[in-house]
């Protein structure tokens, strides 16, 4: 573990798409992150409030069940999980799309919002600023 992680290195990565997670958590681990996976936001509710991650990188759209949306309303109204740090990813490269979840993400409570198609290098620099 490096000097920049070490103070709050737990990731929680919730996402739909089995290759997402696969290469953002390599990435992520790679970089000196403890991370954690969940593929519904059901799942991911469950771990957060059991592994209290110092952030959650959550897609804002999965099918059935509760979307990043309503996973980051439950984990706010839960007195475990109402402080944790929320990042919303999304694939959407639509310009209004983009300004629309930008808005419902800032919102809810969200941290930030990133694009899974922006460079990965450019998320790990994010995630340091968002856990000093």
């Amino acid at each position: 573990m490096n000097k920049e992680t070490e103070a709050g290195n737990s990731l929680l990565i919730i996402d739909d798409d089995a290759n997402f997670r696969e290469i953002f958590s390599a990435k992520l681990t790679a970089a000196g992150y403890k991370v954690e996976t969940a593929s519904s936001g059901e799942e991911g509710v469950a771990k957060a409030k059991k592994l209290k991650p110092h952030l959650i990188l959550m897609d804002m759209q999965m099918p059935g069940g509760i979307s990043g949306a309503d996973a980051l309303v439950k984990l706010k109204k839960q007195e475990e999980t109402k402080e944790v740090k929320v990042v919303f990813l999304t694939n959407f490269g639509d310009a209004g799309m983009e300004a629309t979840e930008k808005l419902v993400a800032a919102q809810l409570g969200a941290l930030d919002y990133f694009k899974k198609s922006e460079d990965l290098d450019v998320l790990v620099q994010k995630i340091k600023t968002y856990l000093t």
